[in-house]
């Protein structure tokens, strides 16, 4: 199943080889490309979907799968040259699918397809077979043309097997490097798609998030990251922790991307209760590129979530004044109410919630031997030299231990974790100040890789900070965005707003990035200070 990268390139080059349509090259400058960059070189003629997979095919082989060893992709699509070629006879034809038509797409390894990739989350006790059918959001890519390159590595079971786990660590994949450090941790465990995009392997990817691993993986690398609304993206397919948390998300170089693919993938699905009301707010999100989007708005700045990090304080600074220079209301400071009160009950939740959506969720992989949480944690004993070789699975066990979804203190904890986070907190912190949206640092500079001691960051950290938790434990969406560098790392900021604000914190982060413009691709330097290991510029 899953082939070594000389079997994988042949395969490329018989099936590239065997088609007419591949004439038109694909450059470095392609790597780069935006979304909407790549569809007008498509549409041009002056560029194939077969051109473009084999260019980061043969990117993936020399950064990722040797050289600088990100490790960030899993597994490649073997079907990708085939599929290309579908895609280009498609367009040849004048049959456009949508905005993604020929737009390689990675996907976490959290979200099934229905086709000869495994789904895994990173565990070896999912790889007996592949997933039966695709996710809907895989759906939804396939239906606008995007094709699906590979699988992305991520923190094995989306970081929610142990407190101590390094993050973007898996057994399947190894540990994920950060592209601009590479001794640096790429942070939450959407760690492979953030990686990934951050170092041109591919144009876009989807990342998932229950608390932080949209937010913090994009930030630390560089890139854009969308956690929506929870409910305006199908979790159908989606190996889980919490129904009441989790979302897949966009990641993206720019905001137009993210915003063009988050268009694709929200809407209703029958299979989620969530997305019930999905249809009526899912829109085409690049009507919202305004790069006037900042004048006129109000927008608070939550000083409780800085004051960890120096790097991102002055971050912050710096954008605050961009900000009020744009035209923003910059009210400041505003106090989010209860901030430091979600914990404890976030975390009851998550237990519970993992062992009854762990179990729900296996129910649907019938070819597969493990069939409970128990099964997975009996799994992991038995493969403890290569299943836990640095740290345990005490989250497991500890959401083993739970009962069901109708115990008192599992219902008392939610009503008060969605109370406290939502109306009490971000709902009333908005109305109080008739704000737009809410800022602040999204978290400090990526940490060190640590596989002995594991992450040194959780969202609220009081050394680097962390912004996620409020707007996870809601339900809200929040978006981060480069804003500058310290130590040649990545920091971000974050914008976080009500229910279904997606469009206006898409217009707010999108007017800010035109006016920052301070992106620039990884250099692969081996520690802070250090030399680069390969020529990434566009």
């Amino acid at each position: 199943m899953i082939r070594s990268p000389l079997t994988h390139a042949l395969l490329v080059a018989s099936v590239l080889a065997s088609t007419p349509l591949i004439a038109q090259n694909a450059t470095e400058a392609d790597v780069w490309s935006s979304v909407a960059s790549l569809r007008q070189r498509m549409d041009s003629g002056a560029l194939t979907c077969q051109a473009l997979v084999q260019q980061f095919d043969s990117r993936i082989t020399r950064i990722d799968q040797s050289g600088p060893m990100l490790r960030a992709v899993i597994e490649r699509n073997p079907d990708a040259a085939k599929l290309a070629a579908e895609l280009d006879a498609q367009h040849s034809a004048g049959k456009s699918l949508g905005v993604l038509h020929g737009i390689p797409v990675l996907l976490k390894d959290n979200i099934d397809t229905g086709d000869r990739m495994l789904t895994s989350a990173g565990s070896l006790a999912l790889m007996d077979a592949p997933a039966p059918r695709d996710a809907s959001l895989v759906e939804r890519l396939r239906k606008n043309g995007a094709l699906i390159l590979g699988k992305a590595n991520l923190s094995e079971w989306a970081n929610m097997r142990s407190g101590h786990a390094s993050s973007g660590w898996s057994a399947r994949g190894g540990q994920t490097r950060n592209p601009y450090v590479l001794d640096r941790n790429p942070c939450g465990s959407s760690a492979g798609s953030a990686a990934a995009v951050a170092a041109g392997l591919v144009t876009v990817a989807i990342g998932s998030e229950t608390d932080g691993s949209i937010i913090c993986p994009a930030a630390s690398n560089g890139i854009v990251g969308i956690k929506p609304t929870l409910g305006l993206v199908s979790r159908s397919g989606i190996v889980p922790i919490s129904h009441n948390q989790d979302t897949a998300g966009p990641l993206a170089r720019n905001v137009a991307d993210a915003a063009a693919l988050l268009s694709v993938i929200a809407g209703s699905d029958s299979g989620d209760p969530a997305t019930a009301d999905a249809d009526k707010h899912a829109t085409d999100y690049t009507r919202f590129l305004d790069p006037n989007g900042l004048k006129g708005k109000r927008i608070g700045v939550v000083r409780q979530m800085a004051g960890a990090e120096p790097n991102a304080d002055r971050v912050l600074e710096q954008s605050i004044a961009l900000m009020k220079a744009q035209g923003a209301v910059i009210v400041d400071p505003v106090e989010l109410p209860h901030l430091k009160d979600l914990g404890d009950a976030e975390m009851i939740v998550l237990l519970y919630d993992l062992k009854h959506d762990m179990d729900a969720y296996l129910a649907t992989r019938t070819d597969l031997k493990v069939k409970t949480l128990a099964d997975l944690i009996a799994f992991n004993q038995r493969e403890a030299a290569r299943e836990m070789p640095w740290f345990g699975q005490e989250l497991f066990e500890q959401a083993q231990a739970k009962g069901p979804l109708t115990d008192k203190v599992y219902i008392d904890a939610l009503a008060k974790a969605k109370r406290l986070s939502g109306k009490e907190g971000i709902d009333a912190a908005l109305a109080a100040h008739h704000l737009d949206a809410l800022l602040a640092p999204s978290w400090g500079p990526a940490f060190m890789t640590d596989p002995v001691l594991g992450d040194h960051v959780v969202s609220g950290d009081p050394t680097v900070g962390g912004a996620s938790q409020p707007a996870a434990v809601a339900g809200y969406p929040s978006i981060t965005v480069p804003a500058d560098f310290a130590h040649d790392l990545p920091v971000g900021i974050v914008l976080f707003g009500a229910k279904w604000s997606e469009p206006t914190l898409i217009s707010l982060a999108y007017a800010y990035e035109q006016h920052s413009k301070i992106y620039r691709a990884p250099r692969f330097l081996d520690t802070v200070g250090g030399k680069p290991q390969i020529s990434a510029s566009p």
